[in-house]
Parts: C-alpha cells; structure tokens; sequence
C-alpha cells in the first residue's frame, strides 16, 4: 500500500526568471508537493514522532524559493536534492512548481515543472 504526504499550493513570492525585470519584480509561485512515507505506525499511534513534521517540509521549500534562480527547473532540482538529502526515509514522491501569470505575449494563467522520482 502507497502512503503520500501533500503539502498542496503552497504560495510564495520570489524573483526567479531569466529576464532582469522578472528578477526585480518577482512573482507568485505555486508549489505542490508529494513525498512516499510509511506512516502506517502513526496511523496507530497518533503520534508526531511516527510521521513526518509537515512543518519541517513546507520550511525546506520555502528556504529553496527564497534562492534566486533563471530557471525553474533549477529551482525545482534543488528543491528536491534536498528532501532526498535531508529525508532519507522519504522514498520517492512528486514536485509541482508553476509560476503565475508568466510573461508570454497571451494570456496564460502559469507555466511550471514537474518532478516525479
């Protein structure tokens, strides 16, 4: 049986992009996450000690928003460098980054990445 935490829409405001201005203005950024973590035992316990800190997550991702970067591939790569690094319990999971409203000559509510490991 898979078991997933999710962490959806998380928001954050950051200066990200390959043009200058992007950079200077910045923009809003949507980050939904999914990581594979058997939590049967808190399903028993209901305890935090058997599960993963939800906190320490969201506070992970937002130190690697607040990090400038041209391309949100990068951004996206880094972000779960770190889980896997930090999180070695964490076995496998999916990132979703989109940028709101990019500049793109039309109308387009975002553009984004996504990584499945």
């Amino acid at each position: 049986m898979k078991r997933r935490i999710i962490l959806e829409q998380m928001s954050f405001f950051a200066n990200h992009g390959c043009f200058e201005a992007e950079r200077i203005t910045g923009n809003t950024f949507t980050v939904d996450l999914a990581v594979d973590f058997d939590f049967s035992r808190a399903e028993s316990t209901d305890n935090l000690a058997d599960t993963l800190d939800y906190s320490r997550l969201y506070a992970l991702v937002k130190e690697e928003m607040q990090r400038p970067a041209n391309l949100l591939e990068s951004v996206a790569g880094r972000i779960v460098a770190r889980i896997e690094r930090e999180f070695p319990e964490i076995k496998g999971g999916m990132l979703r980054l989109k940028k709101s409203a990019p500049a793109m000559g039309g109308q387009l509510g975002a553009s984004g990445v996504e990584i499945e490991w």
